[in-house]
């Protein structure tokens, strides 16, 4: 596989010699079938339909954390059309664990039909997200955002789930104490700060820390309570640096990790009764900013119109989706490189807690024009926009498919939300998508011919110039 994304000595050197391991059934081999090499299972499972079974779970993984989100604020709105939305990713969700049960289905191309159908409710999940999002807590807008700069009685919020976040500012607001407890965002929070109906919120002052991996160095420093509301959490267990902070760590509803306090119910009395508790944030007095709030919705509002005219006028030549989940590693460096080189006549349009590893540079404007070149629609969940921006340019230029737009695509990928993310694009027909920094380990050379030649599939080299020359020099 590595042959055909291009080499990777250290991986080659350690890669698993397993084919497949799979134990789910009574008949399995001992220690699982594959165990020993073997390329096929007792039930005869070929080690690739297995890999194929593998990607359906991490998507189903990944489809869950959405519609979990979803599930949330569809309830609160009362949305009964979305409730039926939901009620087809769920049969999508049911009919694909069927579909990997033993001896259930062996042909590969219906793999591969399940795993669009697995992406297509991606589609529809991460769609219904966004509308709720929005519904909920208004359409984003741009806005300027302090970044490690913190003072009084804190709390520090870290995940994705928004809802939560508004819950607990009404519930600061309604106890008065919103001159007295500061609420500052960390890692795929900061979006919050563009929603309207939690920017009215004064004491939602600005945002602390990188990605969702820095957590242990910035809670450590931090102290005040930090909550941790969705994935990414790191447990006792990944670093010992979590004792500092473990005795003011809460976390929300299915998160949880040892030695932390549960915030049940939606009762934040302790948490803010905690907070008050604890002495001023000290060490946090930085000049940085970030910029935000560039919802799929404000950007075709905004700057559709200019967007189309930039293009056609030839100020506008290239349009980059940068984006996907952060991870520790030097590796990610790539994705930094990349954005610092692309010429000042293309845009950048980013999402996820990967954003992180070049937002700190202000970009500015596409030349000769209000344009601006870095675009930040969100958490990943908002990836979306992506789409619906591409797709609106397309049809407004009259051009049939999206995929012949100036558009490059360069994904970071961590977790299994990435993997949802990327079937997603996939059920859409969307090609020359490129991810990195690794290729995934669970595809074989029989997965990856297929995307190859399907979709023009790849794995970063490593050499922003052997990936993207002539798209840089354009």
């Amino acid at each position: 596989m590595f042959g055909l994304f291009g080499k990777n000595e250290e991986k080659t050197n350690n890669k698993c010699d397993l084919k497949f391991l799979c134990w789910q059934c009574e008949m399995s081999a001992p220690g699982g079938c594959g165990s020993h090499g073997e390329n096929k299972g007792v039930c005869g499972k070929t080690s690739t339909k297995s890999r194929l079974q593998d990607m359906m779970i991490y998507g189903l993984k990944g489809l869950s954390a959405y519609r979990e989100h979803a599930d949330e604020l569809i309830n609160d709105l009362g949305d009964e059309e979305a409730k039926k939305i939901l009620k087809e990713i769920d049969d999508v969700i049911a009919k694909t664990l069927y579909f990997t049960l033993t001896n259930v289905n062996f042909n590969f191309d219906e793999h591969i039909a399940q795993l669009m159908k697995v992406g297509n409710a991606g589609v529809k999940v991460m769609n219904l997200l966004s509308e709720a999002h929005t519904k909920a807590l208004g359409i984003p807008t741009p806005i300027e955002v302090t970044q490690n700069k913190a003072e009084g009685k804190c709390i520090l919020i870290s995940g994705h789930n928004l809802d939560m976040l508004e819950k607990l500012l009404k519930r600061i607001e309604e106890r008065g104490l919103s001159d007295k407890i500061n609420v500052y965002t960390h890692s795929e929070m900061l979006p919050a700060h563009g929603y309207p109906h939690l920017k009215k919120f004064k004491n939602l002052k600005g945002n602390i820390g990188k990605a969702w991996f820095d957590q242990t160095d910035v809670f450590s420093k931090w102290n005040g309570t930090c909550v941790v509301n969705t994935n990414c959490i790191v447990p006792p267990e990944k670093s010992k640096k979590v004792q500092n902070y473990i005795d003011r760590l809460y976390t929300y509803k299915i998160t949880g990790i040892e030695g932390a306090k549960k915030i049940e119910n939606d009762n934040f009395d302790p948490l803010i009764d905690h907070t008050l508790e604890l002495p001023d944030i000290e060490g946090f007095d930085s000049d940085e900013k970030l910029v935000t709030g560039h919802h799929y919705k404000t950007v075709l509002d905004a700057y559709g119109a200019k967007v189309l005219d930039a293009i056609k006028e030839g100020k506008l030549k290239r349009v980059w989706v940068i984006a996907g989940c952060d991870a520790p590693g030097k590796k990610r460096d790539y994705f930094r490189e990349l954005a610092l080189a692309i010429p000042k006549n293309h845009i950048i349009i980013t999402s996820s807690c990967g954003k992180f590893r070049f937002n700190d540079v202000d970009f500015g404007t596409v030349p000769g024009t209000d344009i601006p070149r870095y675009i930040d629609l969100g958490q990943c969940n908002d990836s979306n926009g992506a789409v619906h921006i591409a797709l609106a340019v397309a049809n407004a230029l009259g051009v049939e498919d999206v995929n012949d737009l100036p558009v490059s695509i360069a994904l970071m990928w961590m977790e299994q939300k990435a993997i949802i993310i990327l079937l997603a694009l996939l059920s859409l027909g969307i090609k020359d998508i490129i991810i990195g920094p690794n290729a995934p380990q669970f595809a074989d050379d029989a997965m990856v011919d297929f995307l190859v030649e399907n979709f023009n599939f790849g794995v970063i080299s490593g050499d922003i110039h052997k990936d993207f020359g002539k798209e840089l020099a354009s």
